[in-house]
């Protein structure tokens, strides 16, 4: 690790303190949920932000960091602490999984959306190493977003009746079956999504992409403990609870989020302030 760059004592501190208030905030939030085992992970998001920025919240005891893009990590993490978890939680092309899973301290990619990139990452990883993925959902339906979309009870009882090869469509349980059978470098960690705006900001009802995002957990974790058991040698999916962790909530919802249930929250601009223009 390179020696980073001298820290600002001012920034230093507001860093600090607006962790402080995050974390503050989740525990409350944490208190108002029927989740109570859950043990929310905040991932610090640092895109754009100076490695100076990351060092100032990791000093405070920030341990993982989201970055959106391949360039940016490679830059950031050879000259910041090796015990660092770093997140990938941007789109990733087929072509730079190798690059990207060399990151020997990439704790998890949060946007697993294809057979095509579960393949590239796999083939990438070590063995000694696997990557914890999380398949991308779309939620709420919006075109600018990624994701696969969400289940329904049809699609359980479709998927219950036939294992779906992979020349068929790419939905979300093909892909989960794949990452799981053809994978071994890869551990299926969960399910991520990136709600609507409008139901972020609308706090009169609970937030539909997490209801959406609950309710498909609850259908493929049906699917994987029938196909993939939890004795198995190829149970390579969820938590110590058996669960699908949830990435859901950022720094407009992520109070709402871990009512809901979510074990991971993605905050950036809470913490590190706006984005400069």
């Amino acid at each position: 690790m390179s020696a980073a760059p001298a820290i600002s004592a001012v920034r230093g501190l507001e860093i600090k303190d607006a962790l402080a208030n995050v974390y503050n905030k989740i525990a409350i939030a944490k208190s108002m949920s029927s989740h109570q085992n859950l043990k929310p992970c905040l991932v610090a998001v640092s895109k754009f932000k100076p490695v100076t920025d990351i060092a100032a919240a990791y000093e405070a005891n920030q341990k993982d960091f989201g970055e959106n893009y391949v360039n940016e990590i490679l830059e950031k993490a050879p000259i910041l602490p090796a015990d660092i978890r770093w997140h990938f939680i941007g789109h990733l092309q087929s072509n730079k999984a190798k690059t990207l899973a060399a990151i020997p301290n990439l704790y998890a990619l949060h946007t697993l959306t294809s057979i095509k990139l579960a393949t590239a990452l796999n083939k990438a990883r070590s063995p000694h190493s696997p990557l914890n993925v999380l398949l991308q959902v779309n939620t709420s339906g919006e075109s600018s977003k990624a994701g696969l979309s969400p289940l329904t009870t049809l699609d359980y009882e479709s998927s219950a009746s036939s294992a779906s090869p992979p020349s068929e469509s790419e939905g979300l349980v093909t892909v989960a079956r794949h990452v799981l059978t053809d994978c071994p470098n890869l551990y299926l960690m969960g399910l991520m999504t990136i709600g609507s705006l409008d139901n972020s900001l609308n706090t009169d009802v609970d937030n539909p992409d997490f209801q959406s995002l609950l309710h498909t957990r609850g259908i493929l974790e049906e699917v994987l403990t029938r196909e993939f058991p939890p004795l198995s040698s190829s149970h390579r999916w969820g938590n110590e609870h058996g669960r699908l962790v949830l990435s859901m909530g950022m720094s407009s919802d992520f109070e709402a989020a871990i009512r809901a249930g979510s074990g991971i929250v993605r905050v950036g601009t809470s913490i590190f302030g706006e984005r400069q223009k």
